[in-house]
């Protein structure tokens, strides 16, 4: 059991988080630290965090689990922050979609306590954002990756991996890179193509007719259009380079669909759709 929880930076999955440890009965005090006010005083009133605390050294203060659940273009500044300020029984995790470059920093600033910060990320949330939209079940059967380095302490892991067991979650273990180079495809770029398609939408002449017969192809694609655009801002620049190789990749693919649409090419398209359909439809079975 967690006796005092941190997170720094309550929205959708630090609160989300705080609400499922706190059904499971896994954390005694949860305490919550971000440039919000507003927003901190909200989670007090919902019962997500127990108290606020607007000095950051005042917020980790025999704290033994620490969460950052920010930007990952937050993180840095951050981590210099606490460098000074970490108790010796403190865990450090985050909830970045990028691990590569967070990694760097907590190295960077965190120096001899960088062994005690566990990289993770969650593999759930919604276009939503603020703690206002934090669900308790959000974690439930969804994925955690950690990503470990060689020197990161294992029982720091295990302290983190049952955290997010208790939450509901499932966990598994890859390398920054591994899981900077899936999720540029698997999530990085979906995104980047619905913040496109919706972008270049509204920017037609007739988007106000092209947006009102719009069904549910354009609403499921475009949906994720709505995520917070700073911290997808983040993410694109934090993950630069893997998001940049699919994206060119996607790119060749779309432009052979395009030729294949100009010369007419039925078989083509058939072939393409057939593939992406059998593959969409085994997805559908294990979600």
């Amino acid at each position: 059991m967690i006796e005092k929880l941190t997170i720094i930076g309550i929205g959708l999955v630090g609160g989300s988080l705080a609400r499922a440890l706190r059904a499971a009965n896994y954390v005694h005090e949860v305490t919550g630290h971000g440039r919000s006010v507003g927003n901190l005083q909200l989670a007090v009133e919902l019962g997500v965090i127990d108290r606020v605390e607007v000095s950051l050294a005042d917020a980790v203060r025999h704290a033994d689990m620490i969460v950052l659940a920010l930007p990952v273009g937050c993180m840095g500044e951050i981590f210099k922050q606490l460098a000074p300020v970490l108790a010796d029984q403190a865990v450090v995790t985050d909830v970045g979609s990028v691990k590569g470059s967070v990694i760097e920093e907590a190295r960077a600033a965190l120096g001899k306590r960088f062994a005690h910060f566990v990289p993770g990320h969650p593999l759930a949330g919604t276009e939503q954002s603020g703690v206002g939209s934090s669900q308790a079940d959000l974690f439930r059967e969804r994925r955690v990756i950690l990503t470990p380095e060689t020197g990161t302490d294992a029982d720091a892991v295990e302290r983190v991996r049952a955290m997010w067991e208790a939450a509901g979650a499932q966990t598994q273990t890859l390398s920054a890179a591994d899981h900077d180079r899936i999720l540029a495809a698997s999530s990085h770029l979906p995104h980047m193509l619905a913040y496109c398609l919706m972008d270049m939408v509204v920017r037609n002449d007739d988007h106000r007719a092209i947006i009102e017969c719009a069904a549910g192809g354009f609403r499921d694609t475009t949906r994720i259009a709505a995520s917070d655009p700073a911290m997808w801002r983040d993410i694109c620049l934090a993950n630069r380079d893997a998001l940049l190789a699919v994206m060119r990749q996607y790119h060749a693919d779309l432009g052979a669909l395009t030729e294949a649409i100009e010369k007419g090419d039925g078989d083509w398209l058939m072939e393409t759709f057939n593939r992406a359909k059998h593959a969409r439809d085994a997805l559908n079975k294990k979600l």
